[in-house]
């Protein structure tokens, strides 16, 4: 099993976070990435939310360089 992770810089932002959160399992990285939603973001803990926060999950680690951010 390798990391997983995501990166905040990918996604469009006011506050341009540059925040990347990785972990060795989904479940870990999926409740550090909710809390970082809601506390930083103002989302509010939903399954939806998780959802989206599931389809988002990378293999891997994050870059150095910022990625681009999606539409």
């Amino acid at each position: 099993m390798g990391r997983k992770f995501i990166d905040c810089r990918a996604f469009p932002s006011e506050m341009k976070c540059s925040i990347a959160i990785s972990a060795d399992s989904e479940k870990e990285l999926l409740e550090a990435a909710v809390q970082h939603a809601v506390a930083v973001h103002g989302h509010k803990d939903s399954p939806e939310l998780r959802g989206q926060l599931l389809g988002v999950i990378k293999d891997g680690m994050p870059s150095e360089t910022a990625p681009g951010r999606a539409a």
